[in-house]
């Protein structure tokens, strides 16, 4: 069902029950709160007036794990974390996680979209450690993801190094569907 435009009313015309289901009861079944279905959901639009219930969600990896790939993949003991998760064209995407290496060379994490939409896994997406062997680093970012394939999306966890042997814990993907 999508919103009607109302009619205008005419003085002395007869309100008719369709009309009052038109343009009143269907188009207030339209409206946010007879939408509403989960607690701590939120509202977009998704088209000219439609609007879509939007729920965030996070997933959580507590586990340290490494890798010594160059090229982002998965860490030595899996993937992830990795959420599943409807987006219409945007969302904000949060990553964090400590990181460190073995050496002097970056750790990174990023994230790769599949799904609606096939995004592969950016440094300009993500985040990096720099600096000698003991230093560990909680870094965390902020992405506004555009131009996305509305419907389901899978945001998964991605990591490389630029050498040595890099160390990732407390890995986190939060995402915020618009």
């Amino acid at each position: 069902m999508a919103w009607t435009s109302p009619m205008t009313a005419i003085a002395g015309s007869v309100f008719t029950a369709s009309q009052f289901n038109t343009f009143v009861r269907d188009n207030l079944a339209e409206t946010a709160p007879a939408k509403a279905t989960t607690p701590g959901s939120f509202f977009a639009t998704s088209a000219t007036n439609q609007i879509a219930e939007r729920i965030p969600n996070a997933s959580v990896n507590l586990t340290p794990d490494t890798t010594t790939s160059t090229s982002y993949t998965d860490l030595d003991g899996g993937a992830g974390p990795s959420l599943s998760i409807t987006t219409g064209v945007a969302c904000l995407v949060i990553i964090s996680a400590a990181v460190q290496n073995s050496t002097t060379f970056s750790a990174r994490m990023t994230y790769d979209i599949s799904g609606a939409t096939s995004r592969t896994g950016a440094d300009n997406r993500g985040i990096a450690s720099f600096g000698a062997a003991s230093v560990g680093n909680n870094l965390g970012v902020t992405v506004l993801e555009q131009g996305l394939t509305p419907g389901v999306n899978i945001f998964t966890g991605k990591y490389r190094v630029a050498g040595g042997t890099g160390s990732f814990n407390s890995r986190r993907i939060q995402v915020v569907p618009f």
